[in-house]
């Protein structure tokens, strides 16, 4: 392909054949046109020269690089962005696409209105946080949001495996990078915003702001109204806007909601009708997860009864309120809950439905949001029984200090604490100490099957761990 059916530029650099893209120097080869992208680690413009001399035959760039076959753009993320759809023939544009933001929820919503539409006869592909898929067909996921060119390679591929409809995850840090830059949305959803990435977004508002962005490139905007952050979130849309909630002044409202251990059931009011709700999984975040679902998915012309139908059906997202078999008196629940709001959630729920004592095994990861650590500390011991707090991803981080900062909230003195770094051990002593009708919580983790350190990757599947120690007591 020619670099100006890539790139707006002129002269004899216009026709220069390119053989691939990409904004990594290491990936250059012969031919490539290599995108500068100044990123939170390093500088893509200080790699220029290697590119060069791995046979870029352009270089995109932000600044003046004193380099003949250069091409500077005021933002070369959403340059590459551009280039990248352009590269696999704008797939997108023959997509429906579908897209989740929000502090938690984003996983298990993407998951239900995937079995919506495709009970309404839709193949449909998904893009997350777990995996990629297209139908049933599974594609491993590096990111939640994965960078241009690997989205536009998996849209293309939908494409091509004729998938009508596609249900993505879209962070903060996608929206803020540009990674979905100029995509058209049918319909975008707000699950909700609490405390998470503050590492990188700083303040609250920055979080926000980069979740906003979303709402400007959707047709139909599907809002969480119960949020603390839904007014300033909806402020200034030009798109059309639907909300959800538990109240009244709602477009999507839940009535009479019944809480059980296993599920939740309520009444969808809406100007549209009536109808029944049902969810195999429990806890308030079932109903909100459930909602934004099902809204969306009657928003975008699909029945209610066939929408309540498909979810009536489903069994549960992979980490997210997990049940591990364990063929015991006790229950095991592995959960995602790596913030203050989802480990709140999680733990008010199996509260309020615990015979007697719930015990929570969790960290906080390494290299992210360190003010967060002591908040989960806190609502552990308020919600918990029995804490125990042990690592998650310390990444380059020194465990024992994250558990420091984790403990700093702590001051209930009541609640019994166990400290186990090792993430394995505090598992099994978990299942040890459990008794009749006790529920373990496993927070952080969920999909994950493996553990970030410093020394590297391995592996660990909590499932696999569960199984080991039940082994070992009998």
């Amino acid at each position: 392909m020619k670099l100006k059916n890539l790139i707006e530029c002129s002269g004899k650099l216009a026709e220069t054949e390119i053989a691939g893209i990409t904004c990594d120097s290491r990936q250059v080869k012969p031919g490539f046109a290599f995108v500068c992208i100044n990123g939170t680690s390093s500088d893509g413009h200080n790699f220029a020269a290697q590119a060069l001399e791995a046979g870029a035959a352009a270089v995109i760039a932000e600044r003046d690089l004193g380099i003949d076959t250069q091409i500077i753009v005021e933002n070369t993320r959403a340059a590459y962005a551009d280039m990248c759809a352009e590269w696999f023939g704008n797939p997108a544009k023959s997509l429906k696409l579908l897209g989740v933001t929000g502090t938690n929820g984003k996983t298990t919503v993407t998951y239900m209105l995937k079995k919506i539409l495709e009970k309404a006869g839709y193949k449909v592909g998904l893009i997350g946080t777990i995996q990629n898929m297209i139908g049933d067909e599974q594609i491993a996921a590096h990111n939640t949001t994965p960078n241009a060119y690997e989205l536009n390679s998996l849209f293309a591929l939908m494409k091509a495996k004729g998938c009508a409809y596609v249900i993505m995850e879209v962070s903060s840090h996608a929206l803020d990078q540009s990674r979905v830059y100029r995509l058209d949305f049918e319909a975008a959803m707000f699950t909700n915003l609490t405390q998470d990435h503050l590492d990188y977004h700083i303040t609250m508002d920055n979080y926000l702001e980069a979740k906003k962005k979303l709402f400007r490139m959707c047709r139909t905007a599907v809002v969480n109204s119960d949020d603390d952050y839904a007014e300033k979130l909806m402020s200034g849309l030009d798109c059309r806007v639907v909300t959800y909630s538990t109240g009244n002044d709602s477009t999507y409202s839940a009535k009479g909601v019944k809480y059980r251990p296993e599920s939740v059931e309520y009444e969808l009011v809406s100007d549209a009708g009536i109808g029944h709700i049902k969810v195999n999984t429990g806890g308030r975040f079932s109903v909100y997860n459930s909602l934004c679902a099902v809204s969306c998915a009657v928003e975008i012309g699909i029945p209610f009864s066939a929408a309540a139908a498909a979810l009536s059906e489903m069994s549960g997202v992979k980490g997210r309120a997990e049940v591990v078999p364990t063929g015991r008196d006790f229950t095991v629940i592995i959960d995602y809950a790596h913030t203050p709001d989802g480990l709140k959630n999680i733990l008010s729920t199996f509260r309020e439905c615990r015979k007697n004592r719930l015990i929570a095994v969790f960290g906080c990861g390494g290299d992210r949001d360190k003010t967060k650590r002591p908040v989960m500390g806190n609502i552990a011991e308020r919600f918990a029984d029995y804490v125990i707090v042990t690592s998650d991803n310390p990444r380059t981080e020194d465990p024992s200090q994250i558990i420091k900062d984790i403990l700093a909230g702590m001051k209930n003195s009541a609640v019994p604490v166990k400290v186990i770094e090792n993430r394995a051990e505090a598992i099994k002593f978990a299942v040890s100490i459990a008794q009749k009708d006790d529920i373990i919580v496993l927070a952080g983790k969920g999909h994950e099957t493996y553990q970030i350190l410093k020394s590297g990757t391995i592996h660990l599947d909590e499932r696999e761990i569960v199984a080991e120690a039940l082994k070992e007591l009998s």
